[in-house]
């Protein structure tokens, strides 16, 4: 079975893209969804995707048995947290999904899937988060995507990368 990460900051579009997957048909999940991800504590200082003092980690246990589970020719995974290296040897490929700032904000403001990035100080935090976590997951990732295009050609490069026909 081939293991697919997406991993981006929030407002790059990959719980978009892993729905767009699911809807191909494949084995598509996001992490912030059925109990893969949890939030913990850390310390105030530390430069998280929450608030100061509180980070959102994947569930190891869980986030291992869904790499183990071999049910599908392929499994698209989506999601970004700070122990997702920790998994890293487990996937086929890890992409980065990009996008650029402004369309991050504004995709932000918009969603209505996640009500994360709707305060000032979240976005924010968005936005330095991607001048100091995105270069780190550039540096672990095989290919990045740039999300500021039709969903259609995210989802082609994507299903390109994996050896998959679109």
């Amino acid at each position: 079975m081939k293991r697919v990460l997406l991993t981006g900051m929030s407002g790059t579009g990959k719980s978009t893209a892993i729905g767009a997957l699911a809807a191909l048909g494949y084995k598509a999940v996001d992490t912030d969804e059925g109990g893969l991800s949890e939030v913990v504590g850390v310390p105030e200082d530390e430069p998280t995707g929450l608030d100061p003092g509180q980070d959102w980690v994947w569930r190891e246990d869980r986030i291992q048995a869904l790499l183990s589970t071999e049910d599908a020719d392929v499994l698209f995974l989506a999601g970004c947290a700070p122990n997702q290296g920790r998994f890293y040897p487990q996937f086929d490929h890890v992409i980065l999904l990009s996008a650029p700032a402004g369309v991050i904000v504004e995709r932000l403001a918009t969603r209505r899937t996640n009500p994360y990035g709707k305060r000032p100080e979240e976005v924010a935090r968005v936005l330095g988060l991607i001048q100091t976590v995105e270069p780190l997951l550039r540096r672990g990732a095989g290919h990045e995507i740039d999300t500021d295009v039709p969903l259609d050609r995210v989802v082609a490069e994507v299903l390109r990368i994996a050896g998959e026909r679109a």
